[in-house]
């Protein structure tokens, strides 16, 4: 019997099916990588998904969020998406947590709860808490770095953070998690250096109110429609791997 899954089963099969489907995994941050990754497990067929994101959409989305589209303009990133994701599988568990994800929060979330957890935020402060945190749970992780003032998708790998090089996120984990005793990291960089943003007054987000006050919190790098998404991509990918192949 046909389902939506028959095309992903041929490679798979149904035993790597049913693990998918009963696993739980988190995403944090449901911007242009995160939000690529989370509709990527979904199709895939992980089961159940919990989305943690506090902004909401932008105008400055629109180039490149799943999430982002008119209609949505000024709703909450994780209530869009969650939405988005049970139009395409109205089976899979979704559960949106509008949280910025930080120390102070970190004791909201059950991280032993998960099959995985894939990093997407942009804080270096959020990082090393989803990273402690599953340490600590004993749940495998997966860690975006820099995406943005980037335009060479095809430069992306993974690698352990220890492993990596040119990215200044990768600069700032490296030091931070050897600080911290933590010995590895599964991640997915680029070695493209950064560009520098061009931005002129028209284009400054904080200063007209374009962004939310979420996006508000950080420095508004360059980034374009098709360099975020090839990373959540990956992301997923690694995941799907992980939760059917290493068993």
């Amino acid at each position: 019997m046909l389902t939506p899954f028959s095309r992903t089963e041929l490679l798979l099969g149904a035993e790597a099916l049913a693990r998918l489907k009963a696993a739980r995994v988190a995403v944090f941050g449901v911007g242009g990588v995160g939000s690529h990754a989370a509709e990527a497990l979904v199709r895939g067929g992980v089961g159940a998904l919990d989305l943690i994101d506090d902004d909401k959409v932008c105008l400055t989305n629109l180039n490149r969020q799943l999430c982002a589209t008119r209609s949505s303009l000024g709703r909450l990133k994780v209530e869009a998406m969650k939405e988005r994701l049970l139009d395409i599988n109205p089976e899979v568990d979704v559960v949106g947590h509008a949280v910025f994800f930080a120390p102070e929060t970190a004791a909201r979330f059950d991280f032993s709860r998960y099959a995985y957890v894939i990093d997407a935020v942009d804080t270096v402060v959020a990082k090393l808490a989803i990273v402690e945190c599953c340490r600590a749970a004993g749940t495998p992780v997966i860690s975006c770095m820099g995406t943005g003032n980037k335009l060479d998708p095809t430069r992306f790998e993974v690698a352990d953070i220890f492993q990596t090089s040119v990215c200044p996120l990768a600069k700032v984990m490296r030091k931070e998690l050897r600080a911290r005793g933590i010995p590895s990291l599964r991640v997915v960089y680029s070695k493209e250096p950064p560009l520098e943003p061009r931005e002129n007054a028209p284009n400054r987000c904080r200063r007209d109110g374009v962004c939310t006050e979420g996006a508000a919190r950080r420095p508004i790098p360059g980034s374009v429609s098709f360099v975020p998404p090839v990373a959540g991509m990956i992301l997923a990918g690694e995941v799907i791997k992980a939760l059917t192949f290493s068993r």
